[in-house]
């Protein structure tokens, strides 16, 4: 059996979420399986196993959570993220400004190596969560680096 859903925690209160979440995982626990689209990515990170990434009507990413999360690459904080940036930059790694941290696809060893290199004192790095998600699904779905930098802010 088959459910599919669109946007199933769309305008529902706390207490509807919980129940939804629920209820899909007791669904997939006896045997079924759930499809859901959602652009609440911390939804779909709290209950999803497998995902399928569609961007400008293709598939450009499927596999299980975590698969894809490894992907992600790394969460850092910096308190100067301008040098931090450039640090990264300066060691060829992609990083992208997303809130209050910086996400890049590559792994905390090589950003916390760069960082180092530069003198940039970190206070936080680790690998990318449902932070991660959100950034992997801009960069996977962005069809040029001038639809990343519109949708994520500033590209180093």
């Amino acid at each position: 059996k088959v459910l599919i859903l669109d946007e199933p925690a769309n305008g529902l209160d706390p207490a509807g979420i919980h129940w939804m979440r629920q209820l899909l995982r007791e669904y997939a626990n006896r045997g079924g399986t759930v499809m859901l689209s959602s652009h609440l990515l911390h939804e779909i990170q709290i209950i999803a196993d497998d995902l399928i990434v569609i961007g400008h009507g293709r598939i450009v990413a499927s596999g299980t959570k975590d698969e894809l999360l490894k992907t992600a690459g790394s969460r850092v904080r910096a308190r100067d993220q301008v040098a931090l940036l450039e640090a990264l930059k300066g060691a060829g790694l992609e990083a992208i400004v997303a809130s209050d941290a910086v996400t890049s696809p590559a792994s905390p060893e090589e950003v916390g190596l760069a960082a180092a290199k530069a003198g940039v004192p970190l206070l936080e790095l680790r690998e990318a969560d449902g932070a991660g998600l959100e950034a992997m699904f801009l960069q996977l779905t962005a069809e040029d680096q001038r639809d990343l930098i519109a949708t994520e802010g500033v590209q180093s």
